[in-house]
């Protein structure tokens, strides 16, 4: 896993964690890699088939992280040249594909086996800031699958912290802009793709469906383990 920094330019790889998968280089350009799933393909099943966990891993992030290396070497490329029209054109692919990256990177970890405590509710001060928040966890879960299916076209939902109100806030984005894009000070804890490469060969197009049984795999370990590093 690689970082070669772009000197120049402020992209969303400037906010990019280590551990999202990318190496070091000779050159100074970024370059990032498929991280690997901490559970196997068919581990989430029944709330999520190994078919459909191996093709969004394999194809649908692999793809975001080629044209994100793609587009970042050609923002290289136009800003050695001077090229100011063909370094905005880009925005816009890096944005989407690197967005597609972190997204994804995030969302594998938002997901565990039952047999590893997937599904398990939050316990600690996450699970105390839900019930004062949202009143339940119940009630948090039904909020969020109920904005994730009125998503029109494709998107996520999420559940984040506001890490300088110290408060929790529900929001959901557009094809693949990251929770960051609604609030500079807000820290991602579960996103649910809602695109259709997440469920459609299992629940076709019932996306409420998808968005009923995936609680039972969510992995509030690691939402509570930010919670906790965000807001101590």
């Amino acid at each position: 896993m690689a970082l070669r920094t772009l000197l120049s330019c402020r992209t969303l790889a400037a906010a990019v964690k280590p551990e999202l998968g990318f190496s070091v280089g000779l050159r100074s350009l970024v370059t990032f890699s498929l991280p690997d799933l901490p559970y196997d393909y068919g581990a989430l099943e029944p709330a999520i088939s190994g078919e459909i966990m191996q093709l969004h891993h394999q194809k649908h992030h692999q793809a975001y992280i080629t044209n994100y290396n793609k587009a970042l070497e050609q923002l290289e490329l136009a800003m050695s040249k001077g090229d100011a029209p063909s370094v905005v054109k880009l925005q816009s692919a890096i944005k989407f594909n690197g967005g597609g990256h972190v997204n994804h990177s995030i969302f594998w970890k938002n997901l565990a086996p039952v047999r590893e405590g997937g599904g398990e509710p939050p316990k600690g001060s996450l699970g105390w800031a839900i019930d004062t928040h949202f009143g339940s966890l119940e009630a948090l879960a039904q909020k969020m699958s109920t904005e994730g299916a009125a998503l029109q076209g494709s998107g996520w939902v999420w559940l984040g912290v506001d890490k300088e109100l110290k408060k929790l806030v529900v929001e959901t984005t557009v094809n693949q802009d990251p929770l960051v894009t609604k609030g500079p000070s807000l820290v991602p804890l579960v996103g649910i793709d809602v695109w259709e490469h997440a469920y459609y060969l299992q629940y076709k197009n019932v996306r409420p469906d998808y968005l009923k049984n995936i609680w039972k795999v969510i992995n509030w370990k690691y939402a509570s383990e930010v919670f906790e590093k965000e807001c101590p």
